[in-house]
Order: C-alpha cells, then structure tokens, then sequence
C-alpha cells in the first residue's frame, strides 16, 4: 500500500522549515544559558591556531633541464624545508640547521 502525505511538496510553508542558522543559533542560545559550565569544560574547548604557513615557490629552483635523479633530490629538500618552517624555525635558522 503507498502511503499519501497529507501536504504536496508545492504546498510547504517556507516558515516551517528551519535552517542550519537557526539551528546554529538556536544551539549558542542553549550553550548560553546553561550555567552548569566547569573551568576544566572551558578549558577543553580552547582552540588553538596554527601560524601563517609561508609559500615559497617550487619551480624557481626547478626551472632549467635537471635529470630525475636532481629534481628528486630538490623535491626532498624542499619537503626537509617546509617539515622545518612547520616547527617553528626562520629562514636564518634553517639555514643553519641546513
């Protein structure tokens, strides 16, 4: 047996229907006003931002005719590189390390 919905498609109120912002918002209200909150809850929720990753372009040292041999040898450096700059150290500093 098929089952009739009482209202077609055409006939729902735009009104009804909630949107992910209300609901969003409907969610920071609920987070709001509860006041049964611990400092160790605060805390867990603490974000933390990672810094501005700097691009330097691969294909300046790249350019000219180079053997397969060279251009993995560049591509491993420049992973080396970026795996440096990601733990926090300047330009300088790798220089140095390198």
């Amino acid at each position: 047996p098929r089952v009739n919905s009482s209202l077609s498609s055409d006939e729902l109120l735009l009104e009804d229907l909630e949107t992910e912002g209300e609901r969003q918002l409907k969610s920071l209200l609920h987070q709001q006003l509860d006041t049964t909150v611990s400092i160790e809850q605060c805390k867990s929720k603490r974000r933390c931002f990672a810094p501005a990753a700097f691009y330097k372009p691969f294909g300046e040292e790249a350019a000219g005719a180079l053997t397969l041999s060279q251009f993995q040898a560049l591509q491993e450096s420049d992973k080396e590189t970026a795996s440096l700059r990601e733990l926090g150290l300047s330009d300088s500093e790798i220089l140095l390390w390198k």
